[in-house]
């Protein structure tokens, strides 16, 4: 049966009702979510949040138990052939050789394609044009993130999964691998990113889909996200660790449109209103409660501070 060509104006990836199980545990929990085309959109999560397994399947590499994945229109394990060659896909585990030399294992990948791009040029761009030579397992952890994403990118894909595409890499790789990207995007290329930086998902992401727990949580731009409400953050840090409860009870002092998120035993992040009223009455119940501040600082929040207030829990790798 011929595949048939999506709309132009449809979604590069859409996830409807998706639910992934490993035996009792559930890691996808009906997750409903797509990416638009021509964007760079960030996935988020903390460990074991379900994000990988629904990358995988969105990859094809798993079968959805329940709901519908669709990749540029198509199925990607009944459609797999007609859709393998659109896509390009960056494995955190890099997917080479140990024994293969760099520029060895790219010139391989882009022999498996039509149309590749030069990889003299790409090895350039990404910084391997030194290390062409050098077998995969001596290579840099850095080296191995830019050579795996060369890998994904040499085919001229439509939509490129890239996972902690940055990983490893020293500051001015880092940010090369930002230009490249925003420069996919600019075109036409669809790009799909999961990572463990803040800072790199509220640079370059059009979107942002935060999830845990196997369900979506929050969506949308980092603007939206960060400065919805006009609410400031203040990150109280103390000299020892706070009583049973204070989260609640600071909670309770600040009143309803104020939330409260304990970081670690010594420090909590408050989100609400932005006024000096909200920094008064913190510094009132520590006084109140015996509690010593080591620093009280006011500030907007950030993505970090949304992901800790939805989460509970911090992004790391």
């Amino acid at each position: 049966m011929p595949v048939t060509e999506p709309a132009a104006d449809s979604p590069a990836v859409a996830v409807d009702g998706l639910v992934m199980r490993y035996g009792d545990k559930v890691a996808v929990d009906g997750l409903s979510l797509q990416v638009d085309r021509h964007t760079i959109t960030a996935v988020l999560g903390p460990n074991g949040a379900g994000k990988t397994t629904t990358l995988e399947t969105c990859e094809g590499y798993r079968r959805p138990q329940a709901g519908t994945v669709r990749v540029l229109g198509l199925d990607p394990v009944r459609d797999r052939a007609a859709l393998l060659p659109r896509i390009g896909v960056m494995l955190q585990a890099g997917g080479a050789w140990s024994g293969v030399r760099a520029r060895e294992m790219l010139d391989h990948v882009a022999k498996l394609h039509a149309h590749p791009l030069d990889t003299a040029m790409l090895s350039d761009r990404l910084g391997l044009a030194d290390c062409g030579r050098t077998p995969y397992r001596r290579l840099s952890g850095g080296q191995q993130q830019r050579l795996a994403l060369a890998m994904a990118l040499v085919g001229r894909p439509e939509i490129v999964f890239v996972d902690e595409p940055t990983a490893g890499m020293d500051p001015q790789a880092r940010r090369t691998t930002w230009e490249l990207l925003e420069e996919l995007r600019g075109d036409g290329v669809t790009v799909v990113l999961t990572t463990h930086y803040m800072d790199e998902a509220e640079r370059l992401a059009d979107h942002i889909h935060i999830i845990d727990h196997g369900r979506l949580i929050a969506s949308g731009s980092p603007l939206e996200l960060t400065r919805g409400g006009h609410h400031a953050t203040i990150r109280l840090v103390v000299t020892r660790p706070f009583p049973p409860g204070s989260p609640d009870r600071l909670r309770q002092a600040l009143g309803e449109h104020t939330s409260v998120t304990q970081l670690d035993e010594v420090s909590l992040l408050v989100t609400g209103p932005a006024d000096a009223s909200t920094l008064a009455k913190v510094s009132h119940w520590c006084e109140a409660n015996d509690v010593l501040p080591e620093s009280l600082t006011l500030g907007q929040r950030n993505l970090e501070d949304v992901f800790l207030q939805l989460t509970g829990r911090e992004l790391t790798p």
